[in-house]
């Protein structure tokens, strides 16, 4: 297929080549989806550029375009993915030079971005309401998010097996690849591979819900059954417009357990671990403005002490 490429073929068909040559099959299928994204975006932004007339104002202008509408950090990663391509191109003799050479990227100023959270009261009025009956449902899902701070696809893939309740510890080894039509997958990076310690009122009320479950089945995913990340929001948006507490999202049941460890005190190490974070780094970016917040706290708590002392 890349064999017979020729330097007057279009770029978008070189790059759709080789997507299938070089990525299929050897990259997760989220990741797999990006690269197909960059395509669909290649074919929107230069339909008709051919190899031999990509130069280096030709694909400044293609990144300038691109970044018209997305983040810088958006418009790095749209670059290495269609530089792969370009270098293979220029390594075959389809493109004179590297036409990727000193290019600038741009893009829209990043939105502020502020996660949202419910504090300990409003956790504690939502987890109080959640209908917790005899079956596995979307409730009590809600109910694990919320008290172990995964994220929903490994939360989807939580078996019998994955309990440890006379020690506490749930086992976090794999996900549920809903998108692409189910079944286990591996996790986000190495440090998601881990163990959460869970309190005893969630042992009780899962070694209850499970005890009848098939040991290496998930728990909350049902036969051939499609499921959406928008159906269990749903679920959560009414729960909260009828407490008239903060709408949030699964996701932000994750960050609402990371934010009411940290304001109780829990080390940034700590919570790092439990959320499978791959460094601490993360871990401290996406919850910058909480830890702010407990370092004025300290600050005021500082002074006071200090007051005393006269």
């Amino acid at each position: 297929m890349l064999n017979d490429s020729k330097h007057t073929d279009y770029l978008k068909d070189y790059y759709r080549n080789w997507i299938f040559v070089y990525k299929e099959g050897a990259i997760k299928d989220v990741t797999l989806a990006k690269y197909h994204m960059s395509l669909a975006w290649l074919e929107r932004l230069a339909p008709d550029l051919r190899l031999c007339d990509v130069t280096r104002i030709s694909y400044q202008q293609i990144i300038n375009e691109y970044a018209k509408t997305h983040e810088r950090q958006t418009t790095m990663d749209f670059h290495h993915q269609l530089k792969g391509a370009i270098l293979d191109a220029v390594d075959e003799g389809l493109i004179a030079r590297d036409p990727t050479r000193k290019v600038i990227i741009k893009g829209k100023t990043p939105a502020q971005k502020k996660i949202k959270y419910l504090n300990q009261f409003e956790m504690h009025t939502l987890l109080k309401s959640l209908k917790l009956g005899e079956n596995a449902s979307w409730d009590w899902f809600i109910l694990l998010v919320a008290k172990t701070g995964m994220r929903f696809s490994e939360a989807l893939a939580i078996t019998p097996r994955d309990f440890d309740f006379a020690h506490q510890i749930i086992s976090v080894s794999k996900t549920w690849n809903y998108k692409s039509g189910g079944g286990f997958a591996p996790t986000k990076n190495k440090s998601s591979v881990r163990k959460i310690q869970i309190d005893w009122q969630v042992v009780m009320q899962f070694a209850a819900l499970v005890k009848d479950l098939p040991p290496d089945r998930p728990i909350f995913v049902k036969e051939n059954a499609k499921i959406y990340n928008s159906t269990i929001n749903d679920i959560l948006e009414r729960y909260c417009q009828r407490l008239k507490i903060p709408v949030i999202s699964v996701h932000g049941l994750r960050h609402t357990h990371a934010s009411i460890l940290l304001f109780a005190g829990v080390s940034i190490a700590s919570v790092a671990r439990r959320l499978g974070h791959a460094s601490m780094t993360t871990t401290q970016k996406t919850y910058l403005h909480i830890i702010q917040e407990l370092e004025n706290q300290d600050i005021d708590l500082i002074m006071r002490s200090l007051s005393n002392l006269m």
